[in-house]
């Protein structure tokens, strides 16, 4: 038998919902009703506001301020409004005005108040006091002298104790302070004074070991000292702050566990750091073992938006903030109670830490088993500007393969890495590869980079230039993005070196040549004179105007020469001197122009240059060889256009040129750079440069004779020669236009 289910758009149902918001909006239908508000002057310049209820009060109530706009904000669970205004102004000093509204079954009051105040509850009965303390501010002094602010009401409960205090400096350079209480109720008031902060724990003891003066002031910090001893029933804690800057404080209390940060207000590079973590709206709160899920509905009342919170989600929590960002408080929060946040637009998750752990867990795992049994699909992508190789290796994660693109050139023709790079372009051009894929027998790589999931895969044909996948659905619209942003027109870079190599000779030769020759008798003994033996000899015989009669030889090589002889007959002899003078002042300059274009991340070698044949001789036993050397001019570069149009250059200049012959033996010299450097697009840079200087200064001369005054330089001759040679390297690289290219 089928049983007709209720229509919930029927007239009925609508109707008894009607009735339903009607009663629960009813006064009656709460557990409390609001019957009054009053406010009236209290001690010391405070403010008491009475809200007076129809029932005795069981709970009390949550109470939290705001900063700006300055507002304190009373809530009232389970409670309905009688009063039935809305608002009131006031000529109060602290109040400006207040409102009272009702959402549900909870009634909220909120007071605008004129300036800053702490506030405390109370409860008596039937009644609920607020007392407002209003802060004040010395004129004379940059530190905030505010009322005391109660965390937990004292009661008439004793017994309670302090276990411990520590301090340490925090990761964002404030002093912390951490006080471990015996019981979360206790009671603590915190007033300011000039620099120093007063803490009193309320009926409380302090053991005898806690009872000390630490000084705090190495560890960097805004707290100097801080003393804690026994003060009747109570156990006061001074806190010295430092006199030099501003300075501020925050506390909270979670649990057993209280405490009191000071933070410096001077150092920049703490408030850059603070301004990214936490920048909500600031705020106050003051909770008194108050549930966690209360807390949440003050907050998301706060800051309007929609907090979620688990089943989970329980406890009480004990805890005061002053000035606080909401997001650190709800930070605060979530760490008391073991909880954690998940975001989602203007709704916040909020479940224990290992609740949320484990449902991310289970959707992870939900998704790769859903991705482990869809359907492959085959999809074919024509690539404009990227080789399909490329490509694949792109999707794939594979680094090696478009590194393997850029290896092998070099300034030599006949490197093995030219050739090694001319014969893989050969075997890969027209032929297809293929990659990881299911059924495959290629192995599945784990590069985290990979955009294919483990079951897809990639092949590629380079003559049409196309890549085709294998994979799921959401995969091929990784691979379209991914694509989209790597098939671009790569930058082209035209690079034009300039390699200068200038000389500059400058040399003085001066030599002589002086010969004597003459014969002699003495009785019937003759002698003669000469330049050897043999024309000493001759000398007795007979002197001749053509007999060599050079005794002293020191000429210039090459030099022009200007000579005289004195020849006497009767004297039988003979007297010649030869003069040599050269100077040769020799200035050249030899200017090589290479240019490139290449792509970026593309090595590219230009050269020009001779092969200089060197022949062995043979023997009997084996031909002679012919050996050539390389005198090349070569640039090799390798760009990389960076996003502000800067380019990073590798390269390597070389210049060669044929240097000495010694036999079969050619000298060739060589000047080489290689460097990295990075250039502007259009600037010149100056790679580098050899400058080389010889300063000579020879003579060559007779001992003794060639050390006499001015008859001297007949027996040396001097040789003074500066050399200078200076080889300078340009390097200017320029992007073309996409435009520039398809009209050349």
């Amino acid at each position: 038998m089928k049983m007709n289910q209720p229509n919930p758009k029927s007239p009925i149902w609508v109707g008894f919902a009607a009735c339903l918001m009607f009663f629960s909006a009813w006064p009656g239908f709460a557990a409390n009703v609001l019957n009054t508000v009053s406010i009236a002057e209290g001690p010391n310049e405070s403010q008491v506001i009475k809200i007076v209820m129809k029932d005795p009060v069981e709970a009390m109530p949550v109470s939290f301020t705001t900063s700006n706009p300055h507002r304190l904000v009373v809530d009232f669970a389970d409670t309905s409004n009688s009063i039935g205004r809305v608002q009131e102004a006031l000529n109060s000093a602290a109040i400006k005005n207040y409102q009272i509204v009702q959402s549900g079954q909870r009634t909220r009051i909120v007071f605008n108040l004129n300036a800053p105040a702490s506030h405390e509850l109370r409860k008596d009965r039937n009644m609920v006091l607020v007392v407002l303390h209003a802060a004040t501010i010395k004129a004379d002094s940059s530190t905030q002298v505010s009322a005391p602010a109660r965390f937990a009401d004292a009661g008439t409960q004793r017994g309670y104790g302090i276990r411990d205090v520590d301090f340490r400096r925090g990761k964002n350079g404030e002093g912390r302070i951490t006080i471990g209480l015996t019981d979360p109720g206790v009671g603590i008031d915190i007033q300011q004074k000039g620099h120093s902060i007063q803490v009193d724990f309320l009926n409380t003891n302090l053991p005898g070991a806690l009872q000390r003066r630490l000084d705090v002031a190495d560890f960097a910090t805004p707290a100097q000292i801080i003393e804690t001893f026994e003060q009747g029933k109570n156990t006061r804690m001074i806190v010295k702050g430092s006199q030099k800057g501003k300075w501020d404080y925050s506390a909270h209390q979670t649990g057993k566990q209280f405490v009191l940060d000071l933070r410096s207000l001077d150092d920049p590079n703490l408030a850059k750091i603070d301004r990214p973590q936490y920048s909500g709206e600031k705020l106050t709160l003051n909770f008194q073992n108050v549930e966690v899920r209360s807390v949440l509905q003050v907050i998301a009342d706060f800051t309007g938006l929609n907090i979620i919170a688990s089943d989970t989600v329980a406890g009480n929590v004990t805890l005061r903030l002053k000035d606080v960002p909401w997001d650190q408080a709800l930070d605060i929060i979530l760490r008391a109670k073991g909880l954690d946040k998940r975001s989602s637009g203007s709704v916040i998750w909020i479940a224990p830490r290992d609740e949320l752990a484990a449902k991310e867990k289970q959707e992870l795992e939900a998704r790769k088993s859903m991705a482990e049994l869809e359907a492959l699909t085959t999809r074919s992508y024509r690539l404009n500007y990227l080789r399909a190789d490329e490509a694949m290796a792109v999707i794939s994660g594979d680094s090696r393969a478009l590194n393997a693109n850029q290896e092998g050139a070099s300034c030599s023709p006949s490197s093995t890495g030219i050739k090694a790079d001319v014969s893989a372009a050969a075997a890969s051009g027209g032929s297809s590869s293929t990659t990881t894929g299911q059924g495959g027998t290629t192995t599945r790589s784990s590069n985290v980079n990979r955009v294919l999931s483990e079951r897809g895969g990639a092949s590629h044909d380079l003559t049409t230039n196309t890549l085709v996948v294998t994979d799921t659905l959401d995969r091929h619209a990784a691979v379209e993005e991914v694509l989209k942003s790597v098939d671009l027109p790569s930058k082209q870079v035209m690079i034009e070196a300039r390699i200068v190599v200038a000389d500059d000779t400058f040399s003085r030769d001066l030599g002589a040549r002086l010969g004597f020759q003459g014969s002699g008798k003495s009785g019937d003994n003759g002698f003669g004179l000469g330049t050897y033996e043999n024309s000493a000899t001759a000398a007795i015989g007979g002197i001749s105007a053509t007999a060599p009669t050079t005794n002293v030889n020191l000429t210039a090589t090459g030099a022009p020469s200007l000579g005289f002889t004195i020849f006497n007959a009767s004297a039988a002899a003979i007297l010649s001197l030869e003069l040599q003078a050269l100077e040769v002042d020799n200035r050249g300059k030899i200017v090589s122009n290479p240019r490139v274009v290449t792509t970026n991340l593309r090595p590219a070698v230009i050269l020009q240059g001779e092969q200089i044949p060197i022949v062995t001789p043979g023997t009997a036993n084996s031909p002679a060889t012919t050996t050539f050397k390389d005198a090349l001019l070569c640039l090799l570069v390798n760009p990389q256009v960076l996003n502000n149009d800067s380019i990073i250059l590798n390269v390597e200049v070389t210049k060669d040129a044929r240097g000495a012959i010694a036999g079969d033996n050619v000298a060739i010299n060589a000047k080489r750079i290689k460097t990295q450097v990075r250039v502007n697009n259009g600037e010149t840079a100056v790679l580098g440069g050899i400058f080389e200087q010889t300063v000579r200064n020879d003579t060559n001369k007779v001992p003794f004779l060639g050390d006499l005054p001015v008859l001297g330089h007949l027996f040396k001759r001097n040789n003074k020669s500066d050399t200078k040679s200076e080889m300078l390297i340009f390097l200017t690289p320029r992007i073309l236009q996409e435009d520039l290219l398809s009209k050349r």
